[in-house]
């Protein structure tokens, strides 16, 4: 491998993978906390705080960090999930240090101006009510609601728009000072890049960034149950899921196999019977999803209301009857999916630097490919069905967004799961 791994006295850690066929260079700042590091109070400051670093420093205006980047030909990116944020560059080689520089600039100096605040709190706003406006989204912003009620691992990354604009400059000064630290982030490059200048121009960049609290998110509380919105339009959005296992689980890798196989693609036991041959759904597939402590699984679709029930039995049944009958030319084919987006993964900088980092924060370091590979071509159908038996054994979750009839519910999913 060409992963190179290196922890500075401050507690920063830079992992590096170079590619010599590269011809552009990929870099990440990934920061250990989410949306479900807030408190009630906090909800939607991981992602405004995203937003925030954008809009100047005081060495750089909004428009400066714009133009001194797109000027070297780069870009800029960032994203905000349930448990990190990530700040994102890709330059040529010649502007790695550059490109770091604009990152530490915006993680270590924002200003946090007062009518910026003002104003990206609208363009949050804004962003919010097009979730509302999006039912395929908004369902699973309901689903997660239903599965962790009252919890912040089921609150809306975005945030809600009262707590939105309930934040102000000294909060966000708050946050920052008790999560962003040393300790906290993670650079990452991957691509066209050299371990030592990064690891050097790093030290130099984070050198006052200070000591933070390791994030310690309350422990997830799965619940299940039912979340609903009669919102009118012509079909409706249906997510119906369960608790799934966390990252470092060793039945995690079988559980991504086992949704794979039943619904992660056109072969899928879901496509070809709910849509190919019934014709209840243009879409319909599984997901698996996996968190420091939990994860959920489910199966998402939409369907015109006077069909939504029969989707959902048709679809439970599916899964339900794979947990007894899958095949192993539906295992081999599952494993292959899983093998070429870990290959895919590898063949894209930004994509690799991503991984990377999330990788050095959860399992304390990169996983070898190899390994990964050896894992995944080692679990057989008894091993995905086992698996498949922990998805389905804990209560349902269900989310419906659109008009569809009240016997479409939680106790009817778990009704047919016993009865099917």
């Amino acid at each position: 491998m060409s992963v190179q791994s290196t922890t500075l006295a401050s507690g920063l850690r830079i992992v590096t993978d170079r590619n010599e066929s590269a011809g552009t260079a990929a870099l990440n700042v990934h920061v250990a906390v989410g949306s479900r590091n807030e408190t009630l109070a906090e909800h939607g400051l991981s992602h405004l705080i995203e937003h925030m670093a954008f809009k100047g420093t005081r060495r750089r205006s909004a428009l400066q960090i714009a133009e001194e980047i797109e000027s070297a030909g780069g870009d800029l990116n960032a994203a905000t999930a349930t448990e990190h944020t990530a700040y994102q560059a890709r330059v040529l080689p010649e502007d790695v240090a550059p490109a770091l520089d604009i990152l530490a600039d915006i993680l270590v100096d924002s200003v946090f101006d007062a009518e910026e605040l003002e104003r990206e709190k609208d363009v949050i706003l804004q962003e919010i009510a097009a979730v509302e406006d999006t039912p395929d989204d908004l369902v699973f912003e309901y689903f997660d609601a239903a599965a962790f009620p009252d919890q912040p691992i089921g609150r809306p990354i975005l945030g809600r728009p009262e707590s939105v604009k309930r934040i102000d400059r000294a909060g966000i000064r708050a946050y920052l000072d008790r999560f962003y630290g040393a300790n906290t982030l993670i650079v990452s490059a991957a691509g066209a890049v050299r371990h030592d200048e990064v690891v050097a121009a790093a030290e130099r960049l984070f050198a006052g960034l200070p000591q933070a609290a390791a994030p310690k998110p309350t422990q997830a509380r799965y619940a299940g149950g039912e979340k609903r919105s009669r919102k009118k339009a012509e079909q409706a959005n249906i997510v119906i899921g369960f608790e799934s296992l966390s990252h470092t689980d060793p039945d995690t890798y079988a559980a991504h196999v086992f949704s794979n196989a039943v619904g992660g693609g056109m072969a899928s036991r879901l496509f070809q019977e709910v849509r190919e041959k019934r014709g209840l759904a243009y879409s319909i597939y599984t997901f698996n999803w996996s968190f420091a402590d939990t994860g959920l699984f489910g199966l998402s679709a939409a369907a015109s209301p006077r069909d939504a029930e029969d989707l959902m039995k048709v679809a439970l049944d599916c899964v339900a009857a794979a947990l007894d009958d899958l095949d192993e030319t539906e295992v081999r084919r599952a494993r292959a999916q899983m093998k070429v987006s870990l290959l895919t993964a590898l063949e894209s900088s930004p994509a690799r630097a991503e991984q990377i980092a999330r990788q050095t924060e959860v399992f304390g370091g990169v996983l070898a490919r190899d390994e990964i590979v050896r894992r995944i071509d080692r679990l057989d159908v008894r091993a995905v069905r086992a698996a498949g038996r922990r998805l389905l054994s804990s209560a349902p979750s269900l989310a419906v967004v659109g008009p569809a009839s009240r016997s479409l519910s939680v106790d009817r999913v778990a009704e047919r799961l016993r009865t099917g």
